[in-house]
């Protein structure tokens, strides 16, 4: 994909400092300061995506990832991230779906691993969430998951069995 050319980039950048200040209002604005030709770009769609996330809106980040699904299908990005709205959006299922769907094509993203066994836990399959996490933990390493692991809810089923865990 071609990159963005200086003006679209810096609408982008602007974008991403608004962001970077908490305020998604901002953000937005410069991002629809974009070109037309660019609005579809992956830069853009994942900054619009940040911008969804930031102010909760769940529906227009499920289609925004969507949408970086199909135009950008060789980045982790667009699965990872609609499979996190969809579950926002208590549409867990689907977003284990979405991730197991892809989880070949990217080996070295923990956090494929890490998601589906919060999905794993969230759907009450806890032997196949302890799986899941055990692939994260051969990517990432035991201490980055064991941090992450105890800080989201999503795990606390397992958090007994997490704190046990020893270190790397």
């Amino acid at each position: 994909m071609e990159p963005l050319c200086r003006a679209d980039q810096l609408c982008v950048d602007a974008a991403e400092g608004w962001l970077g200040l908490g305020n998604h209002v901002e953000a937005f604005t410069e991002l629809e300061q974009v070109s037309e030709d660019a609005q579809q770009h992956p830069d853009v769609l994942r900054m619009r995506y940040n911008i969804y996330a930031a102010a909760r809106n769940w529906a227009a980040a499920v289609d925004t990832a969507r949408a970086l699904c199909q135009i950008d299908s060789d980045h982790p990005f667009g699965p990872i991230h609609l499979a996190y709205a969809l579950h926002e959006l208590k549409r867990t299922k689907e977003a284990w779906d979405v991730l197991l769907e892809v989880e070949t094509r990217f080996p070295e993203e923990f956090i494929v691993r890490y998601n589906l066994a919060c999905y794993a836990c969230q759907l009450g399959n806890l032997p196949t969430a302890r799986k899941w996490l055990e692939g994260a933990v051969e990517i990432a390493g035991l201490n980055v998951i064991r941090k992450m692991a105890l800080d989201d809810a999503d795990l606390e089923p397992l958090w007994p069995e997490i704190k046990s865990w020893r270190g790397d």
